[in-house]
């Protein structure tokens, strides 16, 4: 799905502002408020997470359906053009209306999805309504459970008659749900340009990009004979000049004295792609990345992973796109020498993604796959019986729509330069029985649907025996979320330095790269000691000494990703004080203590050939 832009023969209208809304407390779609102007309303920023933005727990922790309106009309000047409304994600159930009538629906709060409404657009105001649903269960991806993943089944009533409906999440970040990304309008010819697929091949100074361009009639659901329109491939250089051109829908585009995009050095091409009467503009990065043995190799030199997980997640936009807030962390993280990050744990926003392409940040991109694991919280369900994650009856139903989420997000991330590998999931049940059956399928879709063969990997949790899980079967990469000293062992760091040694001799035997994608410590700002005590500033720079000196220790280690770049909401908790406190960062981007020590390490350490 191509970013919408606006070109010679596209135009684009963003409804981002203030819009209608309301919440649903069980008779919206009874009384159909989507036909008419909302009773009653209350204004609402989109795009932005609704939780924060008025007051009260009821709002905050609101329980299933909400509406969004307003009025939109169309200038007379695009008549007879091809008109699609876009909305790049509503989390996690849309329904979309045009002056009442149901256009559409999407199941999933992180892609994007839509619809065309050429023949709906005519002359004058209509009435747009979005409903959201922000409910998440067994089906859904993130998962929500029947207790909460931090404290089992909330003193073990479950629901009941006299306790409100509520969401459990079955992961540690807090449930923000509404239109969290851009709704935009844009046009196309009849006949346009649907897609694009750029893959790099390159040899000494020069590189060839192989290329796919899809087109369509806006008449047909699907691809159509186009070729006899003509199709013309244009590449040109930082400066404007053209350095490579091609005819046809696929072919090939060499180029001379290439530049490679390259960690913290980014350089784009601008592929521009002219179809018939449509124009269409893609920035590309020329780079290689592939797993060999131990290394983890971008453009053949072996990469070193310095950076951290991440959310998005700001005050008060909840998920809601948050621009500055995105430079200013990109900012952050090459003040400290970071050259990365894995986008947990779901898919951001495409504007992060275009802002790496350009800042020369390396991604993880991973899907929503989080909370495929019902041993969270003791593994207590359905009034204490024990469940297994992938039991046919009782367990998750959700590897349909994971096929779905693995599709949508290849489809939008395939030519990022940044995008180096895909995450199937965060920490699923990946030790137990099932897992590899749940996995295989996903993992052989994302290589057939990913015509770069990018590596691919799930990220383990600490909970499964580690010769057990399947992702030293399936992983390209084996990525690491370790505790050792936090949760698995603290106070103490002796022990949990013998335990994690432990742990690496047997991932050593395996012979791939081993990737960190979360290790932390719990830590206020501000809290001090002479001794350094779990949730001081002084215990979170010793707690990650002591994992960062073993890390050094063994060479298949390809990279450390510190969890978390910043403190952020979650569920209310005895193990929570105001969300997760694991943040280099305080939630407002305040350094904490550590965040220097890591500054001063990660400058020493160089991106390419660290441990050669």
């Amino acid at each position: 799905m191509l970013y919408p832009i606006l070109t010679p023969s596209r135009f684009l209208c963003d409804l981002s502002g203030i819009w209608n809304f309301k919440l649903d407390k069980g008779n919206g779609f009874e009384e159909k408020w989507q036909e008419k102007p909302l009773k009653d309303a209350m204004t609402m920023p989109v795009p932005a997470s609704y939780n924060d933005l008025k007051e009260g727990i009821d709002f905050r922790d609101h329980y299933g359906w909400v509406f969004y309106q307003r009025k939109i009309s169309l200038p007379s000047a695009i008549t007879g053009e091809r008109v699609m409304l876009r909305c790049d994600a509503v989390t996690h159930h849309a329904k979309v209306y045009l002056d009442g009538s149901l256009i559409c629906e999407h199941k999933g709060g992180f892609l994007p999805f839509e619809t065309e409404i050429t023949t709906m657009m005519t002359e004058g105001e209509h009435l747009l309504t979005i409903a959201v649903d922000n409910v998440i269960d067994y089906t859904t991806l993130p998962v929500g459970g029947k207790g909460d993943m931090l404290g089992g089944l909330m003193g073990g009533m479950g629901e009941s008659e006299d306790r409100k409906p509520q969401n459990h999440p079955n992961f540690d970040f807090f449930n923000y749900c509404g239109i969290t990304r851009p709704v935009r309008i844009y046009t196309t010819p009849k006949e346009y340009i649907r897609d694009i697929t750029l893959v790099s091949e390159v040899e000494g100074d020069s590189a060839d990009i192989s290329y796919y361009v899809e087109a369509s009639c806006s008449d047909s659901s699907s691809a159509v004979e186009t070729g006899h329109l003509p199709c013309t491939v244009e590449v040109f250089d930082r400066e404007g000049n053209k350095v490579a051109e091609s005819c046809g829908q696929e072919g090939v585009l060499h180029i001379e004295q290439v530049h490679l995009w390259q960690p913290l050095n980014a350089y784009l091409y601008q592929v521009k792609v002219t179809f018939g009467k449509d124009e269409y503009t893609l920035p590309y990065g020329v780079r290689t990345v592939r797993v060999e043995g131990e290394k983890f190799l971008i453009n053949e030199k072996p990469f070193y992973f310095k950076g951290y997980g991440k959310h998005e997640d700001t005050f008060p936009n909840g998920r809601g796109i948050h621009l500055p807030m995105n430079t200013k962390d990109i900012s952050l993280m090459k003040w400290q020498g970071a050259n990365s990050f894995r986008t947990s744990h779901y898919p951001y926003s495409e504007e992060m993604m275009r802002l790496c392409d350009e800042e020369g940040i390396v991604v993880i991109d991973e899907t929503t796959a989080v909370g495929v694991n019902l041993q969270f919280g003791g593994g207590a369900n359905f009034g204490g019986e024990k469940i297994g994650t992938f039991d046919p009856e009782h367990g998750v139903q959700t590897q349909e729509h994971h096929k779905e989420v693995i599709r949508d997000l290849i489809s939008r991330d395939k030519n990022y330069a940044c995008v180096v590998m895909w995450s199937i999931a965060n920490e699923p049940d990946s030790a137990s029985e099932g897992a590899y059956e749940y996995f295989k399928p996903l993992y052989d879709l994302a290589r057939e649907l990913d015509k770069q063969n990018l590596p691919r990997t799930l990220v383990s949790v600490q909970m499964g025996e580690p010769e057990k899980d399947c992702s030293a079967q399936l992983s390209d990469v084996i990525c690491l979320n370790r505790y050792y000293g936090w949760y698995f062992g603290g106070p103490d760091l002796v022990g949990p330095e013998t335990a994690l040694r432990k742990e690496l001799d047997y991932w050593k035997k395996v012979g791939k790269p081993v990737l960190f994608t979360e290790y932390g410590a719990d830590t206020v700002m501000g809290f001090h000691d002479t001794t350094p005590v779990m949730y001081t500033e002084e215990y979170q720079v010793d707690y990650y000494k002591m994992n960062n000196g073993v890390f050094d220790e063994y060479s298949m280690v390809v990279g450390e990703q510190v969890w978390n770049f910043a403190d952020f909401a979650t569920s209310q908790s005895l193990l929570r004080v105001q969300g997760n406190k694991k943040g280099i960062f305080t939630r407002d981007r305040k350094p904490k203590l550590v965040a220097h020590y890591f500054k001063d390490r990660w400058k020493k350490i160089p991106d390419f050939g660290y441990k050669e």
